[in-house]
């Protein structure tokens, strides 16, 4: 029996957009990102869907990418198929960062790329994602370096990006 190679960096991974194409996150290299796993149906989403955009269009071009990461596992709060999600988020928040497939981020079914994030930077309460919008703040080099609660405001990291970013 062999086992699967480790993957080092979120850079390893492929994952499904929202059309179901194979996308590499080797294409992200140099690139500093927030992952987050988003619902169109929590308490939490004007918030941060707000914020996430705010964030998007202040940072973008400095190098900041925001993927986007659907997921009904938290009181069936992204109940839609892909194409309803990616609408939702890009017409009522002008969401221009991607938004991928809809995925499993706890249990058996976890897709690969949420295990090896919570695998670097679990949670205070272990390694499950406890809520929709949790957030993994990522280097250029692929390396996971903050976790951040679903609460925590997208925008009170703001000094966290740029200092990833090098920006003033």
């Amino acid at each position: 029996m062999t086992s699967q190679p480790q993957k080092a960096s979120v850079h390893d991974f492929n994952v499904k957009d929202a059309r179901g194409i194979d996308v590499n996150l080797s294409q992200y290299k140099g690139k500093v990102l927030l992952i987050v796993n988003v619902a169109s149906q929590c308490g939490l989403t004007n918030s941060n869907y707000t914020e996430l955009s705010k964030l998007y269009e202040k940072y973008r071009n400095q190098g900041l990418e925001i993927l986007a990461f659907p997921c009904n596992q938290f009181g069936s709060q992204e109940p839609g198929t892909n194409e309803q999600i990616q609408e939702f988020a890009c017409t009522r928040f002008k969401a221009e960062y991607p938004i991928f497939a809809k995925v499993d981020v706890n249990g058996v079914n976890a897709d690969p790329l949420y295990k090896h994030l919570k695998s670097s930077k679990g949670g205070l309460f272990g390694d499950g994602i406890k809520w929709n919008f949790s957030k993994f703040l990522v280097n250029k080099e692929g390396n996971v370096v903050n976790h951040y609660a679903p609460t925590t405001s997208p925008l009170s990291f703001e000094e966290d990006v740029k200092k990833l970013l090098g920006v003033e």
